[in-house]
């Protein structure tokens, strides 16, 4: 599949949250007007911005699905930048976004030859 076919197919969030902010949330529009100046989110962009307005439910005892989470290689290689250059193993990685070890695991396996040279062991 090529880049341009996946972009299409992805929903447009700088639109979806725009209007969200300005309909229920007018008073979080400073907080997230980094986000909402981005043509194209990843992620960890949409994670962030959730987090933001609903805080994080995770750890409020309210579990959310996040069977059909879905990140593309971009969003992948941030997570993997983020997580070598804070030092951070995979469980504290993990935690901070929601993911299971095995899927980062499988991750660094995947892109190990495709990320930068700081990232290969």
């Amino acid at each position: 599949m090529e880049q341009s076919d996946y972009t299409y197919n992805r929903p447009f969030y700088r639109k979806l949250y725009t209007d969200l902010i300005r309909d229920k949330y007018p008073d979080m529009e400073p907080a997230c007007s980094v986000y909402l100046q981005k043509e194209n989110w990843t992620a960890p962009d949409v994670i962030q911005v959730n987090e933001l307005l609903f805080g994080n439910k995770e750890r409020a005892g309210i579990s959310i699905d996040k069977k059909h989470r879905a990140y593309d290689e971009q969003s992948i290689r941030k997570i993997l930048i983020y997580q070598f250059k804070n030092k951070m193993n995979n469980k504290e990685v993990a935690c901070k976004y929601g993911l299971s070890r095995n899927t980062l695991a499988k991750w660094k396996k995947l892109f190990v030859g495709q990320c930068p040279t700081y990232l290969q062991k």
